[in-house]
């Protein structure tokens, strides 16, 4: 059979055609008609949901922190209290001229460095051991004074303590010097401390503070602990305070600017903020009709959304925003992003038949050469 040079390049073409509507073209991710056939209503298993100001309400959701009562109610701790681990000083004068503790020629006797120990409790020669802890520095010197009366005649005691050395916290993160403060009498509270710390180093709008306290931990935003004064909590000895970014994540796909993980810059970061961070909309390749969030939402946000109180766990949704109308704007500035959820941008139908019209306008050479070879 004898094929001519037109037949030859029509032949060619045609099995192109078919090659390439077979085998798929490259494409950052499934178009819009793609996801909305894996919707529940195609008998799939996702919810797809067109954000209106209805839903920006219902899903507008922003975790809250803060510290619990237990930590709220705790009063300052006294500046004068003893803890164990606390280094005192006992002066102890006697009223004769040989006493018991004082050397020749003298009448005072200096106790320098008495630490208290684990159980909170002191030395003292000829009055044994003393509880400490727990008592102030006036209280220790009574009790002292009353054992050694009845050893020596009238005897004067002071009791100095070295301000915080049992009553200590740990502070950690992003501050200008981490280790070990005491509780002074200027540090008793959070905030006094985090700048007795140094400061913090990490940007106000995303540092997070936790304290550690026995079993218990509280987590406060910088930026609400300076302006909510519930939040300056009294710190207690053994604390631990641990200062660090916002750990929150969302991630990027599709026609966007770039397709990554993006950490979270704001306390509250809306859909367009989110898309901003990543460039924004690809110009040559997104819809910007099929911009989606997906996400697993919580049952209780999921059954007012979709109402469906018969709903049970979490579900999996994929938000739509439309950017090509005013209100869409509006929708995608109000609508939330939450750690976790992926924003996907389609990329616009016309981008398909673009790549396929290259492919074949690529391979029309490829074509005459096939033709002209069968001719020769």
């Amino acid at each position: 059979m004898i094929v001519n040079s037109r037949g030859a390049r029509l032949l060619v073409c045609a099995l192109l055609v078919g090659s390439v509507a077979g085998c798929g073209l490259p494409r950052s991710g499934p178009n819009k008609r793609e996801i909305f056939s894996g919707s529940v209503e195609q008998s799939g298993n996702t919810f797809i949901v067109p954000v209106d100001q209805r839903i920006t309400k219902l899903t507008n959701v922003t975790p809250k922190l803060g510290f619990t009562n237990g930590f709220m109610s705790a009063s300052l701790v006294g500046s004068d209290v003893i803890h164990s681990g606390d280094i005192l000083s006992l002066t102890i004068w006697e009223n004769v001229d040989n006493g018991l503790l004082a050397s020749a020629g003298t009448n005072a006797t200096l106790l320098n460095e008495v630490q208290v120990d684990g159980s909170g409790s002191i030395f003292v020669p000829y009055a044994g051991r003393i509880k400490a802890a727990g008592n102030t520095p006036e209280g220790l010197r009574q009790v002292i004074t009353e054992k050694l009366s009845a050893q020596t005649p009238d005897p004067q005691v002071t009791v100095a303590r070295v301000a915080g050395d049992g009553a200590t916290v740990s502070v950690m993160g992003g501050v200008g010097g981490q280790g070990v403060y005491p509780i002074t009498q200027p540090t008793r509270t959070l905030s006094a401390m985090l700048a007795k710390a140094g400061g913090v180093a990490i940007e106000p709008e995303i540092a997070q503070i936790t304290v550690k306290r026995g079993g218990h931990s509280g987590k406060v935003w910088l930026k609400e602990l300076y302006s909510n004064p519930k939040m300056d909590i009294a710190l207690r000895p053994g604390d631990v305070i641990l200062v660090e970014k916002d750990q929150r994540t969302f991630t990027a796909l599709g026609a966007t600017g770039t397709q990554t993980r993006v950490p979270f810059e704001t306390q509250e970061l809306s859909a367009v903020e989110a898309i901003a961070q990543v460039g924004g909309l690809s110009t040559n390749f997104a819809d910007p009709t099929g911009v989606f969030i997906l996400r697993d939402e919580d049952q209780g946000i999921a059954r007012q959304v979709l109402n469906r109180p018969d709903l049970s766990g979490s579900q999996r949704v994929a938000y739509i925003i439309s950017l090509t109308e005013a209100d869409g704007l509006f929708n995608a500035r109000d609508f939330m992003i939450r750690d976790g959820d992926t924003v996907y941008v389609t990329e616009a139908p016309y981008v398909q038949w673009q790549k396929t019209l290259s492919v074949l306008t690529g391979t029309a050479s490829s074509a005459d050469a096939i033709s002209n070879a069968a001719g020769n």
